[in-house]
């Protein structure tokens, strides 16, 4: 059957339940008519590209499951990981349109990323027409969000300038579009021409990730001037946005203390009128290279819990390297317990049946169930073989000390040997 709409957001407003919408209700054990509401307020996306055909879609948004994102691609000093990667050192697009072809996450992109390498043309020589038409290419090869840094513009140079950060502008394609607006002194494209923008987006379902160019790259810079006055402009575009019924999430921090997230979780939550946030860690502390999966995983379960809706994993090699397949691992490992976490404290439908069931599988000792609802099952597995006990309903940590154990045999009447 034909759509007779454009967007999930345009759906919704329609009264229309997509079929999107159905799955993700019932992913979220949430009614159908909760999902088509929190879609039409922009308090839920469903990134949805039309194109995207083997989509299995999922929800963001703060009052469903914590979603999370992983990174993929290669740099030039490190690009041997397997053939599919090295896809990504020369032409994109039957890279794109293979993930987009039998992937069925939802994918996202950062065009501006991909620029330099499509036309293989320096930044400086690109003109916004080649920018804008990069968008188009990922909206047509079926990425289901874009990530455009449309808040900053040539007042945000002044403001850089006036206000010496102590790191400046880190995000990568925020720096991007700050080096080419330096050198050509023209505005920044992706918010001259944010219309046009728009109309992609509406033409294929794609939803804009609003790019936080001045997120806080250490403590030092967190909730100052041209963070917030970003975000004041990202309000602003998301308005834009929901009113040609094009979906929006909205990047934040950064690196941040963490008695600063909550505040900012709700600055955001209030000047972009609830559309899912979607953080890139918060960072709690500077000083932890090697480990800053868990610096993030902190961040990230206070942001979660504090109304965040989309966590982006970091790995150990943040900051230090490409990260590696073990780096990838620990870093989704970190982002789920974080997430998961959070999910908990929010109260999230069923967030806390697998943690009841591990309470159940642990007071009883059976190690199977307890692989079946862990995060990680396999590591774990792992850790128990490799030090295994003696007796079954011990581990090697306390032996016959363990109090579960003691506890069933006293609460059965059984005689409890220690020795």
């Amino acid at each position: 059957m034909e759509r007779t709409y454009k967007t999930q957001m345009e759906a919704a407003k329609m009264g229309i339940v997509t079929p999107e919408m159905k799955i993700v209700a019932q992913k979220e054990y949430r009614t159908e008519e909760e999902i088509r509401e929190w879609v039409a307020k922009g308090q839920v996306a469903i990134c949805a590209n039309k194109n995207h055909k083997c989509l299995n879609p999922e929800g963001v948004g703060s009052m469903l499951r914590t979603k999370i994102n992983v990174n993929l691609g290669v740099s030039r000093d490190c690009k041997d990981y397997n053939v599919e990667m090295k896809k990504v050192q020369g032409d994109t697009m039957p890279f794109r349109r293979k993930l987009t072809s039998e992937c069925p996450a939802m994918i996202g992109t950062v065009p501006v990323y991909d620029a330099v390498i499509h036309y293989q043309r320096d930044l400086a020589t690109l003109s916004a027409r080649d920018l804008i038409d990069v968008v188009r290419l990922h909206a047509e090869d079926g990425v289901d969000f874009v990530t455009l840094h449309c808040g900053i513009t040539r007042h945000t140079i002044d403001q850089i300038k006036k206000h010496k950060r102590k790191m400046n502008i880190v995000s990568r394609g925020g720096s991007l579009i700050f080096a080419w607006m330096c050198m050509t002194g023209n505005e920044n494209p992706f918010y001259e021409y944010y219309d046009e923008i728009l109309d992609i987006c509406r033409e294929y379902d794609v939803t804009i990730s609003l790019g936080d160019a001045c997120r806080p790259g250490c403590l030092a810079d967190a909730g100052d001037v041209c963070q917030i006055e970003e975000l004041v402009k990202l309000g602003e575009l998301t308005k834009r946005a929901w009113e040609k019924d094009v979906q929006v999430m909205v990047e934040g921090p950064g690196h941040m203390p963490m008695d600063q997230i909550e505040a900012n979780m709700k600055i955001q939550q209030s000047i972009c009128m609830g559309a899912p946030f979607y953080v890139l860690g918060p960072l709690v502390t500077d000083i932890a290279p090697g480990y800053d999966h868990i610096t993030s995983a902190i961040g990230g379960a206070i942001a979660a819990a504090s109304g965040a809706a989309f966590l982006c994993y970091v790995t150990p090699a943040e900051h230090l390297a490409l990260p590696n397949v073990d780096d990838v691992k620990q870093g989704i490992i970190a982002s789920k317990i974080a997430a998961h976490a959070a999910d908990i404290a929010k109260k999230i439908p069923h967030a806390m049946d697998r943690d009841n069931a591990m309470g159940d599988a642990r007071r009883t000792f059976r190690w199977d169930d307890q692989w079946a609802v862990s995060i990680d099952p396999e590591t774990a597995k792992a850790i128990r073989d490799s030090r295994a006990p003696e007796h079954d309903d011990t581990c090697s940590m306390c032996g016959k000390f363990c109090a579960v154990r003691s506890m069933n045999k006293a609460l059965e009447g059984e005689y409890i040997d220690i020795l």
